[in-house]
C-alpha cells in the first residue's frame, strides 16, 4: 500500500484483495493514515519543529521532535527523532531532515561528504501505521518495535 526505501526497516502496509487495496488507496488519498517514523540523525537539534518544503516540485510538511541526544566523538551529537510525514512524497523524510542540516545517520544519498557512515545501513525505521480499518471501522495501530541498533546508541529506549 505504501513503500519504503531500501534501507529502511519497519511497518509495511500490505493489501490482500483488490477490495483491500482499492480501500486502503483511498485512506491513504484522503491522509486518514498516520504514519510515524523513528530515525538517528546527525548534529544539533531543536528540540521539536515542523519541516515544510517541496519535494519534486509538490508541497510537503514532516513534523519532528527529539525523545534524545546522546554525544558522538565523530559526529558532534546523534538524535532519536520521531517523525510523522503529512505527505507521502519519495525520499520526504530523508530530504527534509537534510534540508535543516541533520540528515539521518548512514544516509549516504542526503549526508554531508565528511560524515558519511560506510556499512552500517541507514538509520530510519517505519514505527506505526494507525487507521480506521476500512470494512470493520476497528481502529488499528500497527508497531515495529525500534531495531537492536537504535537501542545500541539509546540505551534507555
Amino acid at each position: 500500500m505504501h513503500r519504503l526505501d531500501f534501507a529502511t526497516t519497519g511497518a509495511l502496509l500490505i493489501g490482500k484483495t483488490s477490495s483491500s487495496i482499492i480501500a486502503l488507496n483511498k485512506l491513504f488519498e484522503d491522509r486518514s493514515i498516520k504514519k510515524t517514523y523513528y530515525a538517528v540523525t546527525i548534529g544539533n537539534m531543536k528540540s521539536e519543529g515542523s519541516i515544510t518544503t517541496e519535494v519534486d516540485e509538490k508541497p510537503c510538511k514532516s513534523n519532528y521532535k527529539v525523545h534524545q541526544t546522546v554525544t558522538s566523538e565523530r559526529f558532534g551529537y546523534l538524535n532519536l527523532v520521531e517523525l510523522e510525514p503529512f505527505t507521502g512524497r519519495r525520499h520526504q523524510l530523508r530530504q527534509h531532515l537534510s534540508d535543516i542540516g541533520n540528515p539521518i545517520l548512514g544516509d549516504k544519498d542526503y549526508a554531508i561528504d565528511h560524515l558519511i557512515l560506510n556499512g552500517k545501513g541507514m538509520y530510519l525505521h517505519a514505527y506505526s501505521i494507525s487507521f480506521r480499518h476500512p470494512f470493520t471501522n476497528e481502529f488499528m495501530h500497527l508497531k515495529s518495535d525500534l531495531p537492536e541498533r537504535f537501542k545500541k546508541i539509546f540505551s534507555s529506549i
